[in-house]
């Protein structure tokens, strides 16, 4: 029987480790979980939690799963990075944040080709980890049969329904310039509104759109399951949040402002009277764009069949079993290591105080 470690330190890391959560029991092994400056959103359902740094070293799991940029070294188990989203490319108009190298992971468990490929050739030039392409586990449940009523079925409408998503950053986020449309649209009754932002938005801009709220408009502030909301609508309006890639790979068209990423699977606009015109065009759902939707998604995320956690595990199990013991040493990274240990109020190194 195996131990894994889940690393929280984001309430956006629940429903990424949650899947490999349940994949883990059902292999009969055990998991735990530790978390560092977050809230504590675990359940009874949950496995245990692990309240120290000590804690966690005598529980000595063979793997830490982390869905964020950093994990501490002295945490025992090979370090397993699975990503906390899809990388919309804000920075550089293309998709390599999520690719920047810190020296702190064994593994990568990649989510499709178009990220693989990134690491891989990353890989090659650092000798110290390895990639193994396995698909993302937040995206599991996706693709699994859903539990209750859907969430079209609890809003109660048969309307076509257009989902809201926006980025917190000023930079890059339309939630501000599209408000007033938006509440136009929803007044005409033609469409059903979701209205979903980023739990860092801007309190006044998230309080706007609740007073929006109407029979023709729902605002949920639920970031923790997005997955009803996904399968509801039939189109999504968005800016340049990672958000809308969960809602290319379902084959569902996506209407962006202004993003900083345009491309054939989307339909960009910047003006804000493109909007309507542009949501239309998109629940016609036009063979050219499906087309180009469904090559992007395979790129993206090829995976459906809701089993990405699974791999995540076997690719653990190959790496320790096959792969680790073939890695160049590691740079040191001192000043990385020390900032991890004062953000942690954690001063060993192997046993001996610095």
């Amino acid at each position: 029987m195996n131990r894994y470690l889940l690393f929280a330190v984001q309430p956006y890391c629940y429903p990424i480790l949650r899947p490999l959560q349940q994949a883990i029991l059902n292999r009969g092994d055990e998991v735990a979980w530790f978390l560092h400056e977050t809230p504590n959103l675990l359940t009874a359902d949950d496995a245990p939690l692990l309240e120290s740094i000590e804690a966690v070293q005598q529980y000595n799991p063979v793997a830490v799963f982390v869905p964020t940029y950093w994990v501490p070294d002295f945490f025992p188990g090979v370090k397993v990075q699975v990503f906390h989203g899809f990388d919309p490319g804000k920075r550089s108009g293309t998709r390599q944040e999520h690719a920047r190298i810190r020296g702190l992971y064994d593994l990568y468990c990649t989510q499709g080709p178009n990220t693989t490929c990134i690491f891989e050739e990353k890989a090659r030039q650092h000798g110290d980890f390895k990639v193994t392409e396995t698909g993302w586990s937040m995206l599991d449940p996706l693709f699994q049969p859903e539990k209750g009523k859907s969430f079209r079925e609890v809003i109660g409408t048969d309307k076509p329904i257009i989902l809201f998503g926006s980025t917190f950053s000023s930079t890059y986020s339309g939630a501000k310039k599209l408000a007033s449309t938006i509440k136009k649209l929803s007044q005409t009754g033609r469409w059903h509104w979701i209205i979903n932002l980023h739990p860092k938005m801007d309190k006044a801009v998230v309080e706007t759109y609740k007073n929006m709220q109407s029979e023709h408009l729902t605002f949920t502030d639920n970031t923790q399951d997005t997955m009803p909301l996904l399968r509801a609508a039939d189109v999504m309006l968005c800016d340049t949040s990672s958000f809308f890639l969960q809602f290319l790979i379902l084959d569902k068209p996506v209407v962006t402002f202004n993003t900083a990423v345009p491309g054939p699977a989307l339909i960009d606009v910047h003006n804000v009277e493109d909007v309507e015109p542009a949501i239309e065009k998109a629940l016609s759902r036009p063979l050219e764009l499906m087309q180009s939707i469904k090559e992007f998604a395979n790129q993206l995320h090829p995976y459906r069949d809701g089993k990405s956690s699974e791999r995540v595990l076997q690719a653990t199990d190959n790496f320790i079993a096959n792969q680790m013991a073939y890695l160049k040493p590691r740079p040191f990274n001192f000043w990385r290591k020390l900032k991890m240990r004062k953000r942690m109020k954690y001063y060993r190194l192997r046993g001996v105080k610095f």
